[in-house]
């Protein structure tokens, strides 16, 4: 079975297009508009944008869009649509991109949860330093109370035979 594809090179004007809007929605509007030649020029709706055609549109920013783009694009006979930055293969992000998404973030939520037990730990060391002060306070307390006050009538005798 022969699969029917059509693979055309064209340099896409943006500029036009993104300078009707805002500085901050540029590059929004300029991928929009390279979708919107890409679906009339090869007559369809699915369309795919390459890796690293969406980093040269972004390469700069939001507010500083390529003022035109040139890329290749693939048909193929079921109707998709490729579109890549000239002169690369066509990447489409597959299972890998997608698990080293998930990887990163599943390293992100172990570490937090470190981050939590380590918290809980100080936590309650200091639960239990504080317990050790608090015991060892109500000890002297008590050890203080256990002394006899000197009265205050011999505080004054022997305040007047010092005067003597």
């Amino acid at each position: 079975m022969i699969r029917m594809t059509t693979e055309r090179v064209y340099n896409i004007p943006l500029r036009k297009k993104f300078l009707k809007v805002p500085r901050y929605r540029r590059t929004n509007k300029a991928s929009i508009a390279l979708r919107e030649f890409i679906v009339k020029h090869m007559k369809s709706d699915d369309v795919r944008i390459g890796k690293r055609l969406n980093q040269e549109l972004w390469k700069h920013g939001i507010r500083n869009p390529p003022h035109h783009v040139k890329v290749t694009i693939i048909k193929e006979d079921n109707g998709l649509v490729k579109a890549e930055l000239f002169g690369y293969k066509f990447d489409e992000p597959g299972k890998e991109d997608f698990e080293k998404l998930r990887d990163g973030k599943k390293k992100k939520e172990e570490q937090e949860q470190k981050k939590q037990e380590i918290k809980e730990k100080i936590a309650k060391e200091l639960k239990k330093e504080t317990k050790e002060l608090a015991s060892e306070i109500k000890k002297e307390a008590k050890t203080e109370s256990k002394e006899k006050p000197v009265p205050k009538k011999a505080v004054k005798k022997d305040k007047e035979d010092s005067d003597n």
